[in-house]
């Protein structure tokens, strides 16, 4: 008998504690693991990734006949070796090949010089609120701010002053406007160019802009410097970003008679083509 009664105190005992434990738990209002401090039974909600993990080979993604257009000089090489190297380009110094890369190239020939420089920036948000793809769209905001360009509307998509022009027109910047009294998107250009260049109406279409059919948004710039007694250079921005990759492409042309001046639109239309390309292979 007092092994019986011994027994069912200790079990009275035991039923009495897990009682007590289960209503202590839930009068502190929190959650099992205490990771949420929003409020009992709700999961954080965590911002999505990026659609790009990785990023494609800088160098690598130009081809041969794109180099050809761009840098006309480059099968004027008569040295195998040499034009090789050329095509070859030259990476950029990145650190971490995932997150940045780059390639330059540059090739002289009796008529100019000529420039070009691709970079990709895989952004990533190190902020569990903030999605990798909002990062990239304060990251290319920034850029194009620098451009002198407006911002685009947030979820109106970006718009082409001229666009129902050609494919392939670009901006000139208000350097290149034969009329003084037309507005630029960049500030401190040089002079404008010789007003016969231009007529009026492709002056206003070839000015910088944000691109509407280009990525998830997009702008051109156009600059002309002036370099005292030496030829003016010519320089064509195109920038995009898809998802959480910004693409910058560059192209410089410095024509190597001093009162030449390299042709806004000719540039224009290679240096988006360009970029058409390489948002076509991102896939975005």
């Amino acid at each position: 008998m007092l092994r019986k009664a011994y027994g069912s105190g200790a079990a009275a005992l035991l039923a009495a504690l897990l009682l007590a434990g289960c209503t202590g738990g839930s009068s502190g209002g929190g959650t099992a693991d205490g990771t949420n401090p929003d409020g009992p039974g709700t999961a954080q909600a965590q911002a999505q990734p990026g659609k790009y993990r990785t990023l494609p080979e800088a160098c690598g993604s130009v081809g041969h006949r794109m180099l050809d257009s761009l840098l006309p000089g480059i099968k004027q090489i008569t040295d195998p070796e040499q034009r090789d190297k050329a095509y070859a380009g030259e990476d950029t110094l990145t650190y971490d090949t995932d997150r940045k890369v780059g390639c330059r190239w540059t090739v002289d020939s009796p008529q100019a010089t000529d420039h070009l420089y691709v970079d990709f920036e895989r952004v990533v948000s190190y902020d569990n609120t903030v999605s990798d793809d909002t990062q990239a769209e304060s990251v290319f905001a920034a850029k194009q701010k620098a451009a002198g360009l407006p911002a685009t509307p947030t979820g109106s998509g970006a718009t082409s002053s001229g666009s129902h022009s050609a494919a392939g027109s670009g901006s000139a910047s208000g350097s290149s406007s034969p009329t003084p009294s037309s507005s630029s998107g960049s500030s401190g250009s040089s002079p404008s160019s010789p007003p016969s260049a231009l007529s009026s109406s492709s002056a206003e279409d070839l000015q910088p802009r944000t691109l509407g059919d280009l990525g998830d948004e997009a702008f051109l710039d156009d600059r002309l410097g002036s370099s005292g007694s030496t030829a003016r250079q010519r320089t064509v921005t195109v920038a995009f970003r898809t998802s959480n990759v910004v693409v910058t492409i560059e192209y410089e042309e410095q024509p190597a008679v001093a009162s030449a001046v390299p042709d806004s639109k000719e540039m224009q239309d290679k240096a988006r083509k360009l970029a058409a390309q390489l948002a076509d292979s991102l896939g975005g």
